[in-house]
């Protein structure tokens, strides 16, 4: 919990002067009964055995009274801006760490997480943290001392009587302890619970397509009601037991303050039959009775979220504790002035993590500057694991990979990247304009001019200038207002705008019609020199790449031409024999 403090640093002074005023409300607090007790003895004059009252001195009483209560509202609008302002700040830095380190994860570190629970980390744990520093920050320094200072007075004032006070807080702590008994073990639990939850969600929302086709929705249903409703019994569970604490804590405020007027009546009483305090002195020992029950009351509602902080605590320092498996050379290569782009693979072997098996082994190859090299397999054969290695999505596990000779784990990560156009096996796109997707990269090279000639040979020109805004047509969050095919020619035309040294398309292609893709890939020969790397299911996109390497179970089972393939690689020759006719086989 302590670790997750040091976001507080940039605003400690900040959080020193809302100590102090917060304090300063509690002195003012804490003077408002014995003011009473003033008034009520010297104002009203009212005593023992007369009543005298004095309009002077109730005036000047009320004027002070007033005045304490003017300055502690300035303290407390003073204070709850500055405790809203730190707790905000402390959010929105705890947010951009959490941010910049699952930025800074691999697909391994992603895997371990999941993102239903990254997203419940950094929103709904984040939520908790700032709830509870803001509660902190206005409780932890005002109830303390109005507990304490409230004992101190009353105790002050009748010693005796206040016994019953001492008691009152015995059995409030008691009654805190068998609560805090049985809650504190549900709140990690009740975390995990809206992980599970978020994860069913998104899963059944993602995938609702597929769900409404396979006439599913009451199965998915079922799932979504079976873990709210283990969250449901959970919070009721919890929520019962600290909704006791409230009826409780007042019947033993009330209960205070009638055994207190009780005693006082009854036994407090001197030898010559008058009280042995004054009835403004009763007032205010029932006023700071109230009061420390009162500040308990609200330490008990810190001492509840601390529970549950400490948990959303401990996952968000999850991830930014988390080893990153990728990290930047301490003293990394610099690229040279004129990179080539070609590309070596030296006995390079790939194991998921917590797998038996690896994915690829020992595989060898170059790719040629400025060439065409394809790879394909049958499904699960590793071609999109082999192309994720070069931008370090995943750590290779043996073997190497250089860049005109220069390894990649040599590479500062973001000179790496500025290498390479990355096209995904699903088009991603980004809620904005057609413009800002594809003009997405941070390249310098970013003009309308630029654009346009992406678009064009990426095939998605004629689509968009017919749209009504044409570039500044509005795209919805993931591309949902147009096709697939759309989605992955502007993501093609992302990557060429960037004009990159490196083009690594993951079965890009799928999406296409024959005659698209025909024309994108005569486009991209023509148009677009730099080194290629394509995965692909269709032979019809690859037959006329410079290589073609033949992936079967993690293994390298060819390399070559098409003509030298369909000679020589069975595995090539199963795969074209499925897809090609006999005219296109001869």
């Amino acid at each position: 919990m302590k670790n997750i403090f040091r976001f507080l640093k940039p605003y400690r002074v900040g959080v020193i002067i809302v100590f102090v005023l917060v304090a300063l409300r509690a002195v003012l607090d804490l003077l408002l009964p014995t003011l009473l007790n003033d008034m009520i003895s010297k104002g009203l004059g009212i005593s023992s055995t007369s009543v005298e009252p004095s309009i002077r001195m109730i005036w000047f009483i009320a004027s002070i009274m007033i005045a304490v209560i003017l300055i502690s509202i300035i303290v407390t609008i003073v204070s709850g801006y500055l405790e809203s302002k730190i707790a905000a700040g402390f959010a929105l830095d705890l947010r951009k760490a959490v941010y910049q380190k699952i930025e800074q994860f691999s697909m391994r570190e992603m895997d371990h997480f999941t993102t239903s629970s990254l997203i419940t980390r950094t929103t709904n744990d984040i939520q908790q943290l700032q709830s509870y520093l803001n509660m902190l920050l206005r409780m932890i320094i005002l109830q303390p001392i109005l507990a304490i200072g409230a004992i101190a007075f009353s105790i002050a004032q009748q010693p005796t009587l206040s016994l019953v006070l001492t008691a009152s807080v015995i059995a409030l702590l008691i009654m805190l302890g068998i609560i805090f008994a049985l809650t504190i073990p549900k709140f990690q639990i009740m975390q995990k619970l809206v992980d599970r939850l978020n994860l069913v969600t998104r899963e059944n929302l993602s995938g609702l397509r597929v769900v409404r086709a396979y006439n599913t929705q009451e199965y998915q249903a079922q799932r979504i009601d079976e873990a709210a409703l283990e969250s449901k019994k959970l919070n009721i569970f919890v929520n019962r037991i600290t909704g006791l604490m409230w009826p409780i804590m007042n019947l033993i405020m009330g209960a205070t303050g009638i055994i207190l007027a009780y005693l006082a009546a009854k036994y407090f009483i001197k030898f010559d039959g008058s009280p042995s305090f004054e009835p403004g002195e009763l007032f205010a020992l029932i006023q700071y009775a109230m009061r420390t029950i009162m500040s308990f009351m609200f330490l008990t509602m810190i001492f509840i979220m601390i529970p549950r902080a400490r948990v959303s605590a401990i996952r968000i320092m999850e991830v930014l504790d988390m080893d990153v498996e990728i990290e930047d050379p301490i003293d990394p290569v610099p690229l040279l002035e004129k990179m080539k782009g070609e590309i070596t693979f030296e006995n390079v072997t790939f194991i998921y993590p917590n797998a038996n098996a690896p994915v690829l082994s020992n595989i060898s190859f170059t790719v040629k500057a400025g060439k065409t090299t394809a790879i394909i397999g049958s499904t699960g054969s590793g071609k999109s694991t082999l192309i994720n290695l070069i931008p370090r999505f995943y750590e290779i596990t043996e073997g190497s990979i250089a860049i005109d000779g220069i390894d990649i784990k040599t590479i500062a990560q973001n000179d790496l990247y500025s290498l390479l156009g990355y096209v995904p096996q699903k088009g991603i796109l980004f809620s904005g304009t057609i413009r800002e997707n594809i003009l997405f990269s941070d390249s310098e090279d970013q003009s309308d001019e630029n654009m346009i000639k992406a678009a064009e040979i990426a095939q998605a020109k004629n689509f968009i200038e017919s749209l009504d805004d044409k570039y500044d047509y509005h795209i919805a969050q993931g591309g949902a207002n147009v096709s697939g095919g759309q989605r992955q020619r502007f993501s093609i035309a992302r990557a060429i705008a960037k004009n990159p040294l490196i083009y690594l398309f993951d079965d890009s292609f799928s999406a296409l019609d024959y005659e698209t893709d025909r024309n994108l890939r005569r486009m991209l020969n023509r148009h677009v020199t730099a080194t290629k790397i394509i995965v692909a299911q269709r032979i019809n996109t690859i037959r006329n790449a410079d290589q073609i390497i033949v992936l079967d179970h993690g293994k390298m089972v060819g390399i070559g031409t098409h003509d030298e393939l369909m000679n020589t690689c069975g595995v090539y020759q199963e795969i074209a024999k499925s897809q090609l006719s006999k005219e296109e086989l001869a």
